[in-house]
């Protein structure tokens, strides 16, 4: 692993519920160094976004957490962890996919699409201890040699899938531990507007009226213009007015 930290300390299960779960769990009874990533063939019960689940075929695909301890990082500020994980991927894909073949994009939150099928999820969990962040689990999954998705109605895309070729997961692991290194060092940096910057250009609807709907089902259009400081996407509504939502 080319790496100076993160993916050093490499923990393989063949099967766990969540990686997410275990990492958390490891941080309770271990003192274990930051950059330490677990990885599986096959979860049984990944997490996704407000409960949901993540499904992945046995083998097939990335399912992996990383342990981080962002201390320098104050609690107004966590959602870059969300920032730099959806740049990490961005730049895992860009090295694997041609760009005059395939857009790919940020979904705000936690997604990242290619030709508008999602193709990642960012999962997020952080520890606090009063106002001081101690630990951070980064909970990724990447779509890797999958061909089916029963569940998410077409919307769901695979590297092989878009390619037809299969790939080495092995390959796309270290390149996903070098990148998000790399994104997480410029973090450590404070480098805010450079990581701001990078997210925006890459942010799927940014400057584009676009449809969406509320926690009531109701459908609106508005046109996206941000990211505030806690991660909430701004919103302008028709009438011209802004809206802040989580």
């Amino acid at each position: 692993m080319q790496t100076l930290f993160i993916g050093q300390q490499l923990i393989f299960l063949h099967e766990v519920d969540s990686t997410n779960t275990y990492a958390t769990n490891l941080l309770r009874n271990v003192n274990v160094a930051e950059g330490a990533v677990i990885f599986t063939d096959n979860q049984t019960q990944g997490k996704g976004q407000r409960g949901a689940i993540w499904n992945s075929e046995i083998g097939s695909n990335i399912t992996v957490s990383c342990i981080l301890k962002p201390h320098f990082l104050s609690i107004k500020n966590t959602f870059y962890l969300s920032k730099i994980s959806a740049l990490a991927i961005y730049d895992v894909l860009t090295e694997l996919l041609p760009n005059s073949q395939f857009d790919i994009k940020i979904k705000w939150p936690n997604d990242i699409l290619v030709n508008q099928k999602k193709i990642a999820g960012i999962l997020i969990e952080n520890n606090f201890n009063r106002d001081v962040l101690q630990h951070s689990v980064i909970g990724i999954g990447i779509n890797v040699n999958q061909m089916e998705f029963k569940d998410l109605h077409n919307r769901a895309s695979s590297l092989k899938l878009l390619t037809n070729q299969v790939y080495n997961k092995n390959d796309i692991l270290e390149k996903l531990c070098q990148q998000l290194e790399k994104w997480y060092l410029k973090l450590k940096a404070l480098k805010f507007s450079e990581i701001d910057e990078h997210y925006l250009n890459r942010l799927f609807g940014m400057n584009r009226l676009c449809l969406f709907s509320n926690i009531n089902n109701n459908e609106f259009s508005a046109t996206i213009i941000g990211i505030d400081p806690d991660g909430k996407l701004i919103l302008q509504h028709t009438d011209g007015k802004l809206y802040y939502y989580d």
